[in-house]
């Protein structure tokens, strides 16, 4: 098993690295616009919307997702901004406070449809900021960093849970996840951004390690609150896309917390 995703994880790498470097704006956004609506095919199933429901949600997600890239490549820069604060301030709001809420057991819902509307928090705003990220830098290297960033925490959490693993982190939710593979993701990533800071000349400053810790956390968060609704929606993975892996949302579940976010701190960053 663990060769098989290994195997997946590399050629998955190579692609995403070959479409980030040599796509155009525009067959980047397809790209994306396939990974959101795959992503809503997946998120349709695990909140049991079936059939022609099922097909209505996807027509639906397919025709927001096409609004706002409209949007996104026709609104001056201003309004452009104002669509972006409004996406990512939504996505905030879900994250730091719908979330934390769930997993605490404090409030959720197993309504079909206010499931699918949860589907479009999750997923339109990863797939905005997957735009953003690439298109609006000369080079897509904060979109790479971000999710250089979550996979080290994902990969250094895995292997600190598997050796040193024995405090449960959230044993209702998900039981293979411990508090010493969450240690071992923070210290991985410390170690990635020292890496990083060094390798590009950045400057020695606090907020940089900041914002990667903030990063591990809301990817801790994002893993738990998918499989918090797989366990829901009583199954062990979103599909069987990816070999070793399931499905799209078991491989981007960290990236949907974290993209939406760290696009909201460069814009809040760029207007200060």
């Amino acid at each position: 098993m663990l060769k098989q995703r290994v195997i997946t994880a590399v050629i998955l790498l190579l692609l995403l690295l070959a479409a980030v470097f040599e796509l155009p704006a525009s067959g980047w956004a397809v790209l994306v616009g396939l990974t959101v609506m795959q992503g809503g095919r997946e998120w349709s199933a695990l909140a049991k919307v079936r059939g022609l429901a099922a097909a209505s949600y996807l027509l639906l997600t397919l025709i927001l997702f096409l609004v706002l890239l409209w949007m996104y490549f026709n609104l001056s820069s201003q309004q452009k901004i104002t669509l972006q604060l409004l996406i990512y301030g939504a996505a905030a709001a879900f994250w730091m406070g719908v979330v934390p809420a769930w997993l605490m057991g404090v409030w959720k819902t197993q309504n079909a449809w206010l499931m699918a509307v949860i589907g479009w928090l999750v997923l339109l705003p990863t797939g905005m900021a997957m735009l953003d990220l690439r298109v609006e830098n000369p080079q897509p290297w904060w979109l790479l960093g971000v999710m250089g960033l979550v996979w080290m925490a994902d990969i250094s959490a895995y292997f600190a849970g598997r050796k040193f693993g024995k405090t449960k982190l959230a044993p209702s939710i998900s039981p293979g996840k411990t508090w010493e593979g969450v240690a071992g993701a923070m210290l991985g990533v410390t170690v990635y951004v020292l890496v990083v800071m060094m390798g590009g000349g950045l400057q020695q400053r606090y907020s940089i390690f900041l914002y990667a810790i903030a990063g591990v956390v809301f990817s801790v968060i994002g893993d738990l609150f998918e499989s918090a609704i797989k366990r829901q929606a009583g199954v062990k993975d979103s599909g069987a896309l990816l070999p070793g892996h399931g499905g799209l949302l078991d491989r981007i579940d960290a990236l949907t917390s974290t993209l939406p976010l760290a696009a909201l701190v460069l814009i809040l960053t760029r207007a200060a």
